[in-house]
């Protein structure tokens, strides 16, 4: 979802800077297309980091047997490699 934000953000920011001729008096239209391109720029790298950091997590399941009672016991770890 962050990366298509960011998409959306820079596609705005770039009609903003240089498709409208519009002078406005109280807001720079350019200035504000510039910051939204930035801004999806920055967002769609975030998404970007915390997509591959998703990615390296691992989960393993295992099943015993407990030899007490005789049932089985699941137990679920999630392992992820450290930065």
């Amino acid at each position: 979802m962050s990366i298509g934000f960011g998409v959306f953000l820079f596609v705005v920011g770039a009609i903003l800077t240089f498709a409208l001729q519009v002078e406005v008096d109280w807001i720079s239209l350019d200035l504000v297309g510039w910051i939204l391109m930035i801004a999806g720029v920055v967002t769609v790298l975030i998404g970007i980091v915390l997509m591959a950091r998703r990615r390296r997590s691992t989960s393993v399941s295992r099943t015993e047997i407990d030899p007490g009672t005789g049932a089985a016991v699941r137990r679920d770890d999630n392992l992820s490699d450290p930065l």
